[in-house]
């Protein structure tokens, strides 16, 4: 067996977007790479609800149904429910993926989503609490003794609060912390004029972007290398609204506008490379959009990529850069990546930090169905009393996955199974083997198992 070291870096990611192309809003993922589009929640959504990916790339939150605040896992597909507030209100992931922010009933909550256990630091009237990329410190949006919306930091323990604005023009919306932690921007007075500025966080210095013609600039979002600002700008022309795409550095003086779209206002969404951005069209006669559109800040050049539905949302995952193992064995002739950090335990199982495999073959018959059936509820009850099979196909062949139900035994530390058929039996021994089954953690199976290749 042989293991090699790379470096897995999601480039064009995955684009969350909110819809009720399925009848009702409810989250959706698609992936610009393929084209692939599927369906992420189903019944938990709402026409508000905005989804926000965790730094890893791993989760997203959202407030959906009955504002309730829902955390989903994109790999496994859990769902956790962790508290109701209000519609529209900013959450935020920590650094590390695992707190996440938000305001309610006048208090700044810290939301362990691991442990499940929260905190709160008074602050009335705060909004849009964000983390510093330290984990450390938070900034959010507060007023002052004169009723002025200021910006402030603080840290995470409630101490050290210290204002960073001098604000007197107004309230202050949609602040947002550039992803380096050094520049703030924010929208002003209001909705019917809405201008956007930025500060220095380390000089207080104030810049003014020049905007649309109607000065109605909306959804203002950071890049990924914190030195541009992407917006959708309303302008109004032979009767009609319309919205223009644009960009500028992060102090002015640099606009370009990339594409038009047919809507009053859309949400914009980085590419995790910075050279895309993504946007919402086809609100033409009606008030929603139902079209996701791409245009490369390069090569300005827009394409419709989805159309179908209402869409009231969108993000673009992360840039994330993944450090991974290539496990490959020639007397199981497979391939497949693994977390780096695993280590071998003997030649077929490798355990880690929050998760393990180990690889087998079986010789069985030729109904695939019958193969996973056995596994699923063999007698020693390995997967719970009542495990779910979902059929799939791994590298064109026929395959299944089997999950564990919730009163698998505990000795079993999660384990689920992936079978799939060789494309031609394997000889080990002197036994020919026509199945390759994994298993691994529930956490890692898919990740793992929809990467297989056959040598």
């Amino acid at each position: 067996m042989t293991v090699q070291a790379v470096s897995h870096d999601l480039v064009q990611g995955w684009i969350a977007y909110t819809s009720d192309r399925s009848g009702t809003f409810d989250i959706w993922l698609y992936r610009p790479l393929d084209g692939f589009n599927f369906q992420l929640t189903k019944g938990l959504g709402a026409e508000f609800s905005v989804p926000y990916w965790s730094p890893d790339g791993r989760r997203i939150a959202f407030i959906g149904v009955d504002n309730v605040v829902h955390l989903i896992d994109t790999v496994t597909l859990t769902v956790a429910r962790i508290d109701q507030i209000e519609a529209y209100t900013l959450l935020d992931w920590s650094p590390d993926s695992q707190f996440l922010a938000y305001v309610k009933n006048g208090r700044m909550f810290i939301y362990d989503t691991f442990s499940h256990v929260s905190y709160s630091i008074p602050e009335p009237g705060a909004s849009d609490v964000q983390w510093f990329p330290s984990g450390m410190e938070l900034l959010f949006a507060a007023p002052d003794s004169n009723g002025n919306t200021q910006l402030f930091r603080i840290r995470t323990d409630g101490t050290d609060r210290r204002q960073v604005t001098r604000n007197t023009e107004g309230p202050l919306h949609n602040v947002r912390l550039s992803p380096d932690g050094t520049f703030a921007l924010y929208t002003f007075p209001g909705a019917s004029i809405s201008i956007i500025s930025t500060v220095d966080l380390a000089s207080g210095t104030i810049y003014r972007l020049e905007g649309g013609p109607l000065a109605k600039n909306y959804f203002p979002t950071w890049s990924p290398d914190s030195k541009s600002i992407a917006y959708s700008a309303t302008d109004f022309k032979e009767s009609k609204y319309y919205s223009l795409i644009q960009i500028d550095s992060r102090t002015g003086q640099n606009q370009r506008t990339l594409a038009v779209s047919d809507c009053f206002a859309t949400p914009v969404s980085w590419s995790p490379d910075g050279g895309k951005i993504a946007y919402l069209s086809g609100c033409s006669g009606v008030e929603s959009a139902n079209q996701i559109w791409i245009v490369d800040i390069r090569e300005p050049k827009p394409m419709m990529v989805l159309s179908g539905g209402r869409v009231n949302a969108l993000q673009w995952s992360p840039r994330v850069r993944v450090r991974e193992n290539i496990f490959t064995s020639t007397v199981y002739r497979v391939s497949f990546p693994y977390p780096a950090d695993w280590r071998p335990v003997s030649e077929e199982r490798y355990e880690g930090p929050g998760g393990f495999f180990q690889v087998s073959a079986i010789s069985a018959g030729n109904r695939i169905a019958d193969v996973c059936h056995s596994e699923a509820f063999h007698p020693l009850m390995p997967y719970g009393s009542s495990p779910r099979i979902t059929r799939v196909r791994i590298q064109n062949q026929e395959a299944c996955f089997i999950f564990p139900s919730a009163d698998q035994p505990a000795e079993m530390n999660k384990q689920a199974a992936l079978i799939v058929r060789y494309p031609r039996p394997v000889q080990i021994g002197e036994t020919f083997y026509n199945y390759f089954i994994l298993w691994s953690d529930v956490n890692h199976i898919r990740q793992i198992g929809r990467r297989l290749s056959f040598l």
